[in-house]
């Protein structure tokens, strides 16, 4: 009966969503099961704190950069186990001076560790010891996570593909810092979440304040042709930054040869209550991604 009724709930979690069988965990495989693997991946001269999620079986394996927003209280491991389960490897890390990783945190940071975390799973160290299938890297990231993945991927190559969770732009908050002048920065600042003691050396003044110097050459919207080089996803919230998603996904749908998935979801910033709906969609696109099918847009 418990499990009917599971099954009943899980069923209406994902009502419209992908069909993709995660409601099963997979056997366990006898000479090379499922692991977690911390390391410390390298970047600017130290080790982030890191981990890897890998998939069962011997094979190489299409492997997903996960990565999280600011300050990174959601890290979205939901997603990573859903992925692994369906296959895939998972690399999740946290950026200089985020959650205990060396340094200080700056948003160019973070871009950087982004872009060394491409150029590790893509050593030849990396690709035997943790089977990764190098023809199949994606990068993923939620909110300021799914701006590294954006910013990254544009000057990237060989990518199997690029997916976006409500992602941030922070060039809006840019031009808006520029209208305001300075009266504007406490305003930029209250829009993030309370940072504790997730960042060190950093503040939301003092995001606030990078933003306002760099954030408009962080503007994803022109960077559509080079995205639409790639499979993309968008995933955003309705209820969340959804403005500047639409005009990302608008800019790469214009381009030629896109192969685009768009679907806005009817939650807050943190898919707080789509998770399950979140994971299936992303599961779905990814074994899309694994059998050549085309893309489509909702």
């Amino acid at each position: 009966m418990r499990r009917a009724i599971w099954a009943l709930m899980l069923a209406g979690a994902l009502a419209g969503a992908p069909a993709t069988g995660q409601a099963v965990d997979p056997p366990r495989h006898a000479t090379h099961p499922a692991a977690n693997k911390q390391l410390l991946l390298p970047s600017a001269g130290v080790g982030l704190n890191a981990l890897f999620f890998l998939a069962a079986g011997p094979e190489p394996k299409p492997t997903i950069i996960l990565l999280h927003g600011l300050p990174g209280n959601e890290r979205n491991l939901d997603l990573a186990q859903a992925i692994r389960r369906a296959g895939g490897n998972v690399l999740t890390f946290t950026y200089r001076g985020a959650w205990g990783s060396p340094g200080a945190f700056r948003l160019a940071n973070s871009i950087e560790d982004t872009a060394a975390a491409l150029a590790f799973v893509r050593t030849p160290d990396a690709v035997a010891r943790y089977r990764i299938d190098p023809r199949r890297i994606v990068l993923a990231g939620h909110s300021m996570g799914g701006a590294n993945a954006a910013l990254v991927a544009a000057e990237a190559d060989g990518l199997a593909g690029v997916a976006l969770l409500d992602a941030a732009n922070f060039s809006i908050r840019a031009e808006a810092r520029a209208k305001g002048g300075e009266a504007e920065i406490p305003k930029v600042a209250a829009g993030f979440d309370e940072f504790g003691n997730a960042l060190a050396g950093s503040s939301p003044d003092a995001v606030a304040r990078e933003i306002a110097a760099k954030g408009k050459g962080w503007d994803l919207v022109p960077l559509a042709p080079k995205l639409a080089r790639f499979p993309v996803l968008s995933l955003y919230a309705e209820y969340g930054i959804a403005p500047p998603n639409k005009a990302l996904a608008a800019a790469i749908a214009a381009q030629p040869g896109v192969r685009l998935t768009v679907a806005a979801l009817p939650t807050s910033h943190g898919f707080e209550d789509r998770r399950l709906e979140l994971g299936a969609r992303l599961v779905a696109w990814l074994e899309g991604l694994v059998a050549g099918r085309g893309a489509s847009v909702r």
